[in-house]
């Protein structure tokens, strides 16, 4: 359930990746770091992205729904799924962002008011090169002390992806004034701006 509180993050410098991406087509990439509104906006403000859906990972289809994954009882977390075109973003790239802007990654089955296994932190892959990836990032993060404390995101394998109800896609740019809106994610695209203006989009 979402509470109505300021979110304090952790700060961090994230390590550098190349600006340059690789790759050719469309690729596809799932993350999960607390309520997916604030995930979903940041990565739909990220240059090179295609499409960001938001729903759920980790658990089974019988049980993706909203009102079932509230009770941190289904092993799914709230997540997004972001299509994007490699050619002008990397999955590096994009790691920078979610560590950096798109939640803690220190905070252990919650997200600042956000408590429950639903909201935790979790890269799901779906390649050996976006595992190898998320591992590589974590490790550098830990070697330079990023963080204050621990990072305790998951790296784990995208079993499915199930797409959120309707209400939930896109809910920033259509709630802008819910003040856990105004409170939690709308700071997170001031940051977005301010650390990779390389990356930003209106």
């Amino acid at each position: 359930m979402k509470q109505w509180w300021i979110v304090v993050g952790a700060a961090a410098t994230v390590a550098a990746a190349p600006l340059v991406a690789q790759g050719t087509g469309r690729e596809t990439a799932v993350f999960a770091g607390g309520c997916f509104w604030g995930v979903d906006a940041v990565f739909r403000h990220v240059r090179g992205v295609l499409q960001v859906v938001s729903g759920y990972a980790g658990g089974d289809a019988a049980t993706a729904r909203y009102e079932l994954v509230s009770t941190s009882t289904t092993g799914h977390a709230e997540s997004v799924e972001v299509s994007y075109d490699p050619t002008k973003v990397s999955y590096a790239q994009l790691l920078r962002v979610f560590f950096a802007v798109a939640h803690d990654p220190t905070q252990r089955n919650r997200q600042g008011p956000d408590v429950g296994t639903q909201y935790r932190s979790a890269l799901f892959f779906t390649s050996p090169d976006q595992q190898h990836a998320a591992l590589a990032m974590i490790t550098t993060l830990q070697r330079e002390h990023a963080y204050a404390d621990s990072i305790v995101t998951e790296v784990v394998p995208l079993r499915r992806f199930y797409a959120a109800e309707a209400y939930h896609q896109d809910y920033l740019a259509r709630h802008p004034d819910q003040p856990y809106i105004v409170f939690n994610d709308l700071p997170k695209l001031g940051a977005l701006k301010q650390k990779f203006p390389e990356l930003y989009r209106p």
